[in-house]
């Protein structure tokens, strides 16, 4: 009778174990605040924000306002670099007068092979005209290649560390590192747009506060 509890008792401890890594591993995202349609986000990039190569209602910032609400502007062109980006981006913040920021910006300097310094440096200017403003703000972190795996550019935890900014550095490392979830070798496909939009949608839910 003993030998049976203890190998029932081990039996509920994996069983237990399955069921939290199943759910921990889940691209659901299972609800939270719901953003009145006064609250504005801004989606600030490259090509994946703007949604390269997948249809208009499958890019990240659509299916975003899908899962939380909120009217959020598409500002993401192709093949821009952050300087480019940094010039652009105030008089998008003065014209649309965003609640929340979201950056995903750099890509396009890591595959030119720009000095990173320097990128790091424009996006922490865009970060710092976000909060001037009081407009909250979501980095998004852009994997590099290093050795053989795929890991987001160091300087991304640095700028969410040094401004206290939300950072969202899993999604697309794993994106990028798996072959059903992109189109080519640096954008993601419709199923990996949607994995995007509901990390980035969990993480707002986690930190943003509405202000109705």
């Amino acid at each position: 009778m003993g030998i049976f509890n203890i190998r029932n008792i081990i039996l509920l401890i994996a069983f237990v174990f399955v069921v939290q890594f199943i759910n921990t591993d889940s691209q659901e995202f299972d609800g939270g605040i719901m953003l009145s349609t006064d609250t504005k986000i801004l989606a600030f990039g490259d090509s994946i924000t703007y949604g390269y190569r997948v249809a208009s209602e499958e890019n990240y910032p659509t299916l975003l306002q899908s899962l939380i609400g909120g009217t959020i502007y598409n500002e993401g062109i192709s093949g821009e670099a952050s300087a480019e980006g940094l010039r652009r981006l105030p008089s998008l913040l003065d014209h649309y007068k965003p609640d929340i920021l979201i950056v995903c910006h750099g890509g396009n300097d890591i595959l030119r092979r720009h000095n990173l310094a320097k990128t790091k440096e424009n996006i922490g200017k865009m970060i710092a005209l976000a909060q001037e403003k009081n407009i909250h703000v979501i980095l998004v972190g852009i994997p590099t290649l290093d050795i053989l795996t795929l890991s987001t550019a160091s300087f991304y935890k640095e700028l969410a560390s040094e401004y206290s900014v939300e950072l969202e550095d899993k999604a697309l490392e794993q994106i990028l590192d798996d072959d059903k979830l992109k189109i080519d070798k640096i954008h993601p496909n419709a199923q990996g747009y949607d994995i995007l939009a509901k990390k980035i949608a969990t993480l707002i839910t986690n930190t943003y506060t509405p202000h109705y």
